[in-house]
């Protein structure tokens, strides 16, 4: 039998076989931010191992609460910060150049086909979409990754998720991949890999490719991962053109972590999405969706467009169209926040932020602090939020809040409504 991608990736990396089924791997990078990596540096200290492995290879980011919101938040700023300028990293992005982890490390170029990355973060998989083995681990972990450059994990078993038909206008990757979740559970792929493969991914950009794979953890899965194409090189050309001497080059080495065409696959899942429409999650499991239309009226006092699944130029970009010339509901506060400096520039020169704010919204910094409730969109008890970021749980945005996830079209329409709505690009039967 042939190999998955995740199976090519194991066997370049393997240093280590200390158990049966166990896989120690050299790492490519390690990246960090300041919620779980100021306990792993502080531990580290205590221990006298005050070192990291290779520091071109470490990535930090203040993003999850950006500027600090009290002493707690800016001590760990600090930590981190610290740390960064006595070890020399200087891929750090302080406040002011930083954005949302999992947009602004593939924005950098710090992806690449056959990467292993582990993060002390969850969608650490988001990375898996540029053909990357990429996984969110615990402090032990990320300490271990830290210090010695490596990380141990089992033999990844791989479910093959086969992406059929073609996309109905006005449904996106956040439908796709809120529609796989609901079929296949939060444990559907528990310890497993998942790959995406067929004709709609292979017509998908890297931003769309990245929505897939960031809420892969949410079915239970180590990574979400695609196949490496010429949609991959194209991106990462900017910063791979001084080591290839041609796209069809950079792209021939890539290919060989494409699957083999016998690859062994725990399970294959094709999955139709011809006649899906816009999703959205009730309740506060990602599993737990239905379509628009089954939830079309339901209140929401606020809508959140942003995040590592959905505040990158292209989302924006969704949303500001459906919003042009019209104004948000009275009823609804709608906060945007741009996943990087650079798409929020771009943006800003595409009259993107101009469009947000006519239409009522409230245009904020890059930040990951309303996702999880921390910060920049929190959500009082009782309240409900249309947002597009990747977790509906209990309490995620705040203590007793409830959250729908939703694309940046439903988004925006669910904004002009002030209910959960199907938006103006969707419509039901063609």
């Amino acid at each position: 039998m042939g190999q998955t991608i995740a199976d090519k990736i194991f066997a370049s990396h393997v240093v280590d076989r200390p158990a049966e089924g166990v896989f120690v791997l050299r790492l490519d990078a390690v990246f960090c931010h300041e919620i779980t990596t100021p306990p792993a540096i502080v531990d580290l200290e205590a221990r006298g191992k005050d070192r990291v492995f290779a520091p071109d290879r470490i990535k930090a980011v203040i993003d999850h609460v950006t500027p600090a919101k009290d002493s707690k938040t800016a001590t760990q700023g600090k930590i981190l910060r610290d740390w960064a300028r006595r070890h020399g990293i200087k891929d750090f992005f302080d406040i002011g150049r930083n954005g949302v982890c999992h947009a602004l490390f593939p924005e950098q170029g710090f992806v690449r086909p056959g990467y292993t990355i582990i993060m002390g973060d969850s969608h650490t998989c988001t990375h898996g979409a540029f053909g990357a083995f990429a996984a969110g681990v615990g402090t032990t972990d990320l300490e271990v990754g830290i210090l010695k450059g490596v990380c141990a994990f089992r033999r990844p078993r791989t479910i093959r998720i086969e992406i059929t038909g073609s996309l109905p206008a006005g449904v996106f990757a956040k439908d796709v991949i809120l529609s796989v979740i609901g079929r296949i559970g939060v444990n559907g792929a528990t310890d497993r890999v998942i790959e995406f493969g067929g004709p709609v991914v292979e017509a998908m950009g890297m931003e769309e490719r990245m929505t897939l794979c960031n809420m892969a953890v949410e079915a239970g899965a180590t990574s979400g991962i695609c196949a490496p194409d010429m949609t991959t090189v194209k991106f990462l050309w900017p910063f791979i053109s001084q080591q290839y001497g041609s796209p069809q080059e950079a792209l021939e080495d890539y290919l060989r972590f494409a699957p083999d065409p016998d690859a062994d696959y725990e399970q294959v899942i094709e999955h139709d999405v011809s006649n899906l429409s816009p999703q959205a999650t009730y309740g506060y499991k990602p599993d737990q969706v239905k379509p628009v239309s089954e939830l079309a009226g339901t209140p929401i006092d606020q809508v959140y467009l942003g995040s590592c699944t959905n505040g990158r130029l292209e989302d924006l970009q969704v949303a500001a169209g459906i919003l042009a010339g019209k104004q948000i509901a009275p009823s609804v506060r709608m906060i945007v926040s741009p996943a990087t400096p650079q798409i929020y520039a771009q943006a800003l020169e595409q009259g993107l932020i101009a469009t947000f704010i006519q239409a009522g919204a409230c245009v904020t910094n890059p930040t990951c602090g309303a996702c999880l409730g921390m910060s920049n969109g929190v959500l009082a008890e009782g309240e409900v939020c249309a947002a597009t970021t990747n977790r509906n749980f209990n309490g995620r945005m705040g203590k007793g809040g409830m959250i729908h996830l939703v694309s940046p079209a439903t988004a925006a329409a669910s904004a002009l409504a002030g209910h959960l709505a199907n938006s103006e690009l969707y419509q039901e039967g063609k």
